[in-house]
């Protein structure tokens, strides 16, 4: 049995994220990840602001600004007239494929502490004695340390031993996306096509692409390339072409909220904690400033304070959740299928928001200020 500081179950975004953290102030950190390969399906590309501030604290902000795609403003647009405008100013949102952002993740994680990242291993068993958590895994021997913490995702297997359960909060929706060459000429520019079929949204991407994310009266599994071109041609004056090779999924967005964060020694960050709606990455950033929080709540080699310290990063991170869900809500709703009439009423409400005070707002909610 191997004994570390802190055990982290999960290798994604967020895990290694904490763990770069960690490695940096000297903690002896593990990293459980149960997949052998990275993943490199298409998932979240939008890293605001303060997600960017938290890759800077681990240590990659520059080497993700440089693969990275600046947005700087956002449109809506209905039928191809422009509704209004919203510009970023010198905070940009930037985008880069998930996949990319934890590559650099694992390298900094390697650099810190080699080792501590290992694949293959999947947990089946916690046991809290209130001074160690003796983790047991199917991979690998076991693992025992002083902290542990849950960073595996919507499907959490550490909640799920924990007896943990997820509460449903406001929001669903079914969506589909595929990526393909930007032929949009609105370069570094977001663009929200509110229609009555429902919200078209497409971000400009690295390398020449843009992601285009369709909203759907309900996710249709196994959904083709070509179910979502006719999708749109029926809703965009202008459609793209997507490549007749271009990976399409189709999903559903929904809203849960664990009904607690921390117990005993063992804490959940990120998705694993939290389900948030997955448009325009907001849940990715959200885990990383969990992390930031779970950081300076840890005492990696000791005890002191740590039940009010961890009572206190629950609290903090628990409203963080509820304020970013009942703006992705919000959205939802915003891009949901609509009659004639409906859909008149929030255009006007778009066009209205647009102008002061309204657009201030609407800017620290893309930019997820608050969080």
């Amino acid at each position: 049995m191997s004994d570390h500081d802190v055990a982290i179950v999960g290798g994604g975004a967020v895990g290694l994220h904490l763990a770069c953290l960690l490695a940096q102030r000297g903690a002896d950190v593990v990293v459980l990840e149960r997949r052998t390969e990275p993943s490199l399906a298409s998932r979240a590309i939008g890293i605001h602001p303060p997600g960017l501030a938290a890759l800077d604290a681990a240590g990659i902000g520059g080497a993700v600004r440089a693969e990275a795609t600046e947005i700087r403003s956002g449109v809506a647009l209905s039928r191809g007239r422009l509704l209004a405008r919203v510009r970023f100013g010198g905070q940009p949102i930037l985008a880069l494929p998930q996949h990319r952002t934890e590559a650099l993740l694992r390298e900094r994680l390697h650099a810190l502490a080699p080792g501590a990242l290992r694949t293959g291993v999947e947990l089946i068993g916690l046991d809290d004695d209130g001074e160690r958590v003796a983790l047991a895994t199917r991979g690998d021997g076991a693992v025992r340390a002083r902290w542990a913490v849950g960073a595996d995702g919507i499907r959490s297997t550490t909640r799920q031993l924990l007896g943990i359960r997820m509460l449903p909060r406001r929001g669903v929706g079914g969506y589909a996306m595929a990526d393909a060459p930007d032929t949009t000429r609105a370069g570094a520019t977001a663009m929200l096509h509110l229609e009555q079929g429902g919200i078209v949204e497409s971000f400009p991407m690295p390398g020449g692409q843009r992601r285009w994310v369709a909203r759907l009266d309900a996710p249709e599994p196994g959904m083709t390339t070509a179910q979502l071109q006719r999708i749109l041609e029926q809703r965009l004056p202008e459609p793209p072409v997507l490549p007749a090779d271009a990976t399409t999924s189709a999903f559903l967005a929904r809203q849960r909220l664990a009904e607690r964060f921390v117990r005993g020694r063992v804490v959940l960050v990120g998705d694993a904690a939290h389900e948030v709606s997955p448009i325009g990455g907001q849940g990715m950033s959200l885990g990383w400033l969990d992390g930031l929080a779970l950081d300076a709540a840890l005492d990696p080699a000791g005890t002191a304070r740590a039940e009010e310290a961890l009572a206190a990063y629950e609290r903090a991170r628990r409203r963080a959740a509820e304020r970013a869900m009942r703006r992705a809500a919000w959205n939802m709703a915003m891009g949901a299928p609509a009659g004639r009439a409906e859909l008149g009423a929030r255009l006007a409400l778009v066009r209205a928001l647009a102008v002061p005070p309204g657009s201030a707002a609407v800017r620290a909610a893309f930019t997820m200020r608050g969080l």
